[in-house]
């Protein structure tokens, strides 16, 4: 099997000054885990170091550079599928760990499938992750963004997606063992209430893996994805669709149902890629044919 590897960093209005950082960070991840592929890794190898990658860049609202919650917190949520077996780990509310995918990772060889908040931090401390100082995840950007919400007569979490980007980070592979794997993390919705949990960590919603189908990554409005379990929803459609049609038809069940926007990446067994988003933009990348990366912000033609 030829390896590919599809990763995204948020799907919404990105300004113009921003975009080059967004297909520059997709571009690394995708390249990152790549030649690792390449070399032989697994799936799940793969997509983790993909989202590390974006987790560590202050471009995405993920691990350093997450949005602030109303009380100006960061709460970080993470997923991680492999296709092989089905078997799932995802993390809600993690506040000390920059990279919450690798708590995820770690909950795969365990008996449990999810933990939260400071029941997933005693186990990545545990595992001997390491831990970081919470302040160490807040930019100059997202601090300018809470004042601005915190001085917004009337806010909602819905608001927040007009003006800004939005970073969530996934990615989807298959290795050259026919394996596939896809994981999602987020830093969720500005302004959101403590404890709030999106679709990133929702198996089903902001993510799903079957070698029997494809794989699939989310990023938008969490709570539609959540309801329309769209990742799964999406990749049900491979079953008599190719990836690019499964996707968009993904996002159309998104929008018919409960008015949602949205982005979604895909990778059918076969290893074709599916994009599509109904939000102004979506970084994304993948490995063409001749192994170079093909890196966008915007749907592809």
């Amino acid at each position: 099997m030829e390896p590919k590897i599809i990763v995204h960093g948020g799907a919404w209005t990105i300004p113009a000054d921003r975009q080059q950082a967004h297909i520059d960070g997709c571009h690394e991840a995708a390249e990152r885990a790549w030649t690792m592929l390449q070399r032989g890794a697994t799936a799940l190898d793969a997509v983790q170091t993909a989202v590390n990658v974006l987790e560590v860049d202050p471009t995405f609202d993920a691990g350093r550079g997450s949005v602030l919650n109303s009380d100006g917190q960061i709460e970080m949520d993470a997923s991680i599928m492999d296709g092989r077996d089905l078997n799932f780990g995802a993390v809600a509310a993690v506040r000390r760990y920059m990279t919450p995918v690798d708590i995820a990772r770690k909950l795969m060889d365990t008996e449990f499938c999810f933990l939260v908040a400071e029941g997933a931090e005693r186990f990545a401390r545990e595992q001997g992750l390491k831990e970081c100082d919470p302040r160490a995840l807040v930019t100059e950007r997202e601090l300018k963004l809470f004042e601005t919400i915190c001085n917004q007569q009337g806010y909602c979490t819905h608001n927040a997606f007009k003006p800004v980007p939005q970073g969530t980070v996934g990615a989807v592979a298959i290795d050259a063992y026919g394996n596939m794997a896809a994981a999602t993390s987020t830093g969720g919705t500005p302004g959101k209430r403590p404890g709030r949990v999106g679709d990133a960590p929702i198996c089903g919603a902001g993510v799903y893996c079957d070698n029997l189908l494809g794989g699939a990554s989310a990023t938008g409005f969490g709570e539609g994805i959540i309801r329309t379990l769209m990742c799964r929803s999406a990749c049900e459609y491979l079953a008599e669709n190719d990836a690019m049609a499964a996707a968009r038809k993904g996002i159309e069940l998104l929008h018919a149902r409960v008015q949602g926007h949205a982005g979604i990446i895909m990778l059918n067994n076969k290893g074709e890629y599916g994009v599509f988003h109904n939000t102004d933009h979506m970084a994304h990348a993948y490995v063409l044919p001749d192994g170079t990366i093909h890196a966008s912000v915007h749907k592809d033609k």
